[in-house]
């Protein structure tokens, strides 16, 4: 598991895989999402724009990140 650092909280969800590089866009991140690709906190997570906050956990393929102040 990996830590991610955010400054401003809530973070929409799709921001998260696009910010880390886990998709190439935004719009690829939406459609991973929508297409029941991702789990916050172990459940699958269809909304986009899904507001993220700390200790979070976000699952995407093999990737799982925390989320968390600096």
């Amino acid at each position: 598991m990996r830590d991610v650092e955010v400054v401003k909280v809530p973070v929409e969800l799709y921001k998260i895989l696009k910010f880390e590089g886990l998709v190439s866009s935004g719009a690829e991140a939406k459609a991973v999402i929508a297409e029941g690709q991702v789990k916050v906190n172990g459940e699958v997570e269809i909304q986009k724009r899904k507001k993220i906050i700390p200790n979070d956990i976000v699952e995407f393929g093999a990737e799982k990140l925390r989320i968390v102040l600096p």
